[in-house]
Formats: structure tokens, sequence, C-alpha cells
């Protein structure tokens, strides 16, 4: 192994190990599951963090760089590379096979006896996005699953980790906390005439002062209506909201994925406020009709039609809501799917496709305001997922000739100039679903906009430090936007 691997002391082996039986129990055969190996940035030596794979995660508890878990009902197999002598020199020392073996409540070989273990079985494997595990696969000599074989292992797997254990539960619970702190520092640290890099820098460090990592390119920007928009170096200005999509991983591996918006100067103005409550309020709406049995799909659209109705009282939308709900109308504004599961993945499991998102039979709509639209199952306990939405002034979907066109009399454009500094706003929570309804697990982040304003720029005197070192780095005005 090219570093040692990881135990958290508060591993709780039997929890793995319940999930390893549950799963064998589910399919016929036995099932390798590769956590992976780290990439080069540009050569062999740099490279970027390991993060083993989501599936090897939830049956192992660990990242172990290299290793093969072979699931299979008489028992499961930890297999991992053997120590290169030179690893203690860089990496210090690695744990012994026997070591983790008690550590992790699994037997434990060398990946050199992986061959006769598995001599006379059929040994089922799922494809991957990373070519490590690709390269790993064949080096082993299996040949991922392909179809009826590939669509039993994915059901299997998406059975075993679509809901929520205590143990992960509890890792959701500590994303969540994690990325509340974050949020909050990142409020207090925001004013005019600093770049969005200084909020972004204060909330990373939070995450990885708690010994957690970002659990995705953290997003916080002025430039809401990009809906993964990447950093820049413009300074705040005035009348800009920041929006900062950010979430925390733990050791674990859960993760957090949490959006606020907010004014940089720590006060709405009045057409930021109004579209601002549009948005909570279809956020407060979606939440509560998340219920055990619900179809998402119902929930994504009580989203669609409480916007409408919003964009219709402030005059943006012309005629009848729920028309302009269905019509497309809507979609313009409000053009991704109000949300996604949410576990070991971000986006939970969505190496799978559609598979784990969307409930046998159902497919993706090419409707406008469903065709991005991530989940579509009925609701179970134990369910973890976001509820995200948004209203956005986004220049392809409002500003064609052809678009003006066709939504002349659905949509008032000049309302829409009036608006349109107001650029995008996003409000997202990380719901757990319990048979007697949802757990906001983020639900002390700040989101009403009187709580926003009492926050927003109070103050970090180190976000002030890192400020006045990018302004002599770069030879800025401080003021600027002032």
């Amino acid at each position: 192994m090219s570093s040692g691997p990881q135990v958290d002391s508060a591993h709780d082996a039997d929890v793995f190990a319940r999930r390893r039986h549950a799963f064998t129990g589910r399919i016929g055969r036995p099932v390798l599951i590769c956590a992976g190996h780290a990439p080069p940035r540009n050569y062999p030596a740099n490279r970027h963090a390991f993060r083993a794979s989501s599936h090897f995660l939830h049956f192992v508890g660990a990242p172990i760089e290299g290793a093969a878990l072979l699931l299979a009902r008489d028992g499961s197999t930890l297999f991992v590379p053997d120590a290169d002598p030179d690893d203690a020199l860089w990496h210090g020392a690695t744990p012994t096979r026997a070591e983790l073996a008690r550590a992790l409540g699994i037997p434990v070989r060398s990946e050199t006896e992986f061959a006769a273990a598995i001599r006379g079985m059929r040994v089922a494997a799922l494809g991957s996005h990373d070519a490590s595990v690709l390269d790993q696969l064949a080096r082993l000599a299996i040949v991922p699953a392909s179809g009826d074989a590939h669509v039993e292992l994915a059901d299997a797997l998406i059975g075993s980790r679509l809901t929520h254990d205590a143990f992960a539960a509890g890792e959701l619970r500590r994303a969540a906390a994690i990325t509340t702190r974050a949020h909050l520092a990142g409020m207090a640290a925001t004013r005019p005439g600093i770049s969005a890099s200084v909020p972004r820098a204060v909330m990373e460090a939070v995450i990885t002062s708690a010994f957690a990592t970002p659990a995705y390119p953290s997003i916080v920007t002025p430039r809401g209506e990009v809906l993964h928009a990447g950093p820049n170096d413009v300074p705040l200005a005035h009348g800009d909201l920041l929006l900062c999509d950010v979430g925390a991983e733990t050791r674990a591996g859960y993760a957090a994925d949490v959006t606020r918006t907010f004014p940089v100067n720590g006060r709405f103005d009045a057409a930021a406020r109004d579209l601002y409550h549009v948005v909570l309020e279809a956020q407060r709406a979606s939440i509560a009709a998340a219920r055990i049995g619900v179809r998402y799909r119902d929930v994504h659209l009580v989203a669609m039609h409480s916007i409408a109705r919003g964009l219709v009282e402030l005059g943006l939308l012309l005629g009848d809501p729920d028309d302009r709900a269905v019509d497309g109308t809507v979609a313009r504004f409000f053009p991704h799917g109000v949300g996604h599961l949410l576990g070991l993945d971000v986006h939970d499991m969505e190496d799978l496709g559609d598979r784990a998102g969307y409930a046998i039979g159902r497919t993706r709509s090419a409707e406008p305001g469903l065709r991005y639209l991530r989940l579509d199952r009925d609701l179970e306990a134990g369910m973890a997922f976001t509820i995200e939405p948004g209203i956005y002034f986004i220049p392809q979907l409002l500003d064609p000739p052809d678009v003006r066109r066709e939504f002349a009399g659905r949509v008032d454009f000049d309302a829409v100039e009036r608006h349109r500094a107001v650029r995008g706003i996003r409000i997202e929570d990380d719901v757990l679903l319990h048979p007697d309804g949802p757990e906001i697990l983020t639900a002390r982040i700040p989101k009403e906009p009187d709580d926003l304003e009492a926050i927003v720029g109070i103050g970090s005197t180190w976000a002030s430090d890192i400020d006045t070192e990018r302004t002599a780095a770069l030879g800025s005005d401080p003021d600027q936007g002032r």
C-alpha cells in the first residue's frame, strides 16, 4: 500500500458486519467491491487525496487504498496489497493484516491470495467511473457485470444503501453539525470589498479543523444564476447576494449539502427580499410535503407550484399560477430538481445512474421542470435527501428572441429586467425522514431574512487577515464595491 489505512477509533465493526450479512442475503453469488486508488495530479508521487469507493465504505467503514472486499454468504474477506518496504519512510507504519482484521472485524488476507481464494467461484463486480478500479478488476481477472447481472447487483446495493441505519444517521447529523459551523463562520466573514474566496476559505477551514473534508467543490459566488459557478476573485459589491453551497464530509464518508443565499452588505433590498420569500415559502412547503409514502416527484411539484404562485404575485409571471407551473414557464426560473438522495455520496449512488434515484418502472421526463429531477421514489423512513428550490435569472433561458416570443403573455419581461440584479437565490437543507415526519438536519443554519441580516458581516479577524494578504498579493483596492 502507498499509505497506511486509517481506522477510526470509534469504528463499530458490528454495524458493517450486519450490513455485509444483509447484503449477501440479497444476492446469490459472491461480489467484489474495490476501494480504488488516489489518482495522480500530474506525476505519480503528486496525488489527489485518497477517497475510497462509497460502496466499499458502506461495507467496511475504513478507507483502505487498493483493498478489495469479497462479499460471500459463507463469509466475507478483505484483500489488501502488501506494504511496500519504503512506505514506513514516507507514510508511517502500515497496520498489519492481523491488526486490520481485529479493528474491522473481518478476515484480512494478502491480495496475492485472491486468485486462489476465488477459484471455482463466479464473482460479480460493478463497473466503475474510477479507472483505477477497472484496472484492479482487470488485474484480478474479474469482468464487470453487464445486462441482468448488473441490474441484480445494482439493485442489491441500492437496497442496502437507500435507507440509513442508526450509524449512518449519526454520521449525517455529524456532517450537518460541522456544516452548520462552517456556514455561520462564512456568513460572519462576508462583507463588501472582499472576494468570495474569503468566506469560502473560512468555511472550508472550519470543515478541515473538524477532521472533515468538503463533500464537493464548494460554490461560493455572487453569480447565483450559474448553478455550479466556479471560483472568481471579483470583489463583492454592496448590492450582491452571495450564494454559498458548501457541505462537509465526515471521516466515515457521509456528506452534508447546504445552500444559503444572503446579501453581502447584510441588508436585503426590496426586490431581493421579495424573491427570497418566494423561495423560502417553496422550501417550507416542500419539506412539509415530505412524508412516508409520498412520491418525491410530488414534493418537487409542490415547489414548482409554490414558486409559480409567488412569481405571479410579484408580477413576473402572468396568468394562472397552476398553468405557469406545468406549461414550462416556471422552469425558466427554476430549472432543476428540488433535491436528491444524500448519504455516502453527496448525490447518493448516482454512480448507478438513475437506477438509484428512480423507482423501478419510472424514467426521467423530458418535460421542462422535470428533466433534471434526480429523485423519483416513494419516500421511506430512513431516507435522506435534500430540499433545495431556487429562482434564477439565467440569460440563456430568458433572453433569446425565440424565448421572448414563446413566453410573451406568460412572462412580464419588463419585470424580469427590474429583478435581474438578484441573479439567483437557492435555499437548501438536508432532511432525514422518520415515521413521524422529516428531521431537518441543518435547521440551525439561519435562513429567515432577519436572522441572516443579524449575522452577515459581524466579523472574523482571521477573514480580515486573509483578505489583507490577498490585497497585497493582487494589488487591488479592498474598498472597491463599498
